[in-house]
């Protein structure tokens, strides 16, 4: 797994799906006009969100769950993994962890946050450990990312000869 992940081409396809599901994100909250509970830990903010939303911002919040925030932890956490796995060597499976981690914590979340959209208010509760986690592994595996694009670039530069 970890050739076809470290793969150029795997990288680049996994970063232009991740900007495309983000501006999918973007594009249906525009559409039907609310905030997505993504980044709400608070359970009672989150239930005080869900109830201001009209019957067809709770289905397209439902449907964009169900959906984008499906792919998107994938695309996301596979392109932060791949990315340590190419740039740091030895110490790339370890740094990898929050990349291939935040998958299924945030998977997890996305079906609280179904089973709650859809009147069962008693599992948002979850959210308020569900949430932090995602949220730290994505910030961490996002760091680890960006270090190592900054060090595949470095490498990049190196190998090029100068005119």
């Amino acid at each position: 797994m970890t050739q076809w992940l470290t793969k150029k081409s795997t990288l680049w396809t996994l970063f232009a799906l991740s900007l495309l599901l983000f501006a999918g994100f973007g594009l249906v909250m525009r559409t039907y006009s609310f905030s997505l509970i993504d980044e709400l830990s608070d359970p009672g903010a989150v239930r005080a969100l869900i109830a201001s939303f009209n019957d067809a911002q709770r289905s397209a919040h439902i449907w964009t769950t169900a959906t984008l925030d499906v792919a998107f932890p994938i695309a996301y956490g596979l392109l932060f993994a791949g990315l340590a796995l190419k740039a740091f060597g030895r110490a790339g499976p370890f740094l990898a962890l929050p990349g291939f981690g935040v998958i299924p914590v945030d998977l997890a979340e996305g079906i609280v946050q179904v089973l709650g959209l859809s009147a069962n208010a008693a599992i948002l509760d979850h959210k308020a450990w569900l949430t932090p986690l995602k949220l730290g592994l994505f910030c961490l595996g996002l760091l680890f990312a960006i270090i190592a694009g900054l060090v595949l670039i470095a490498r990049t530069r190196k190998r090029v000869p100068s005119a």
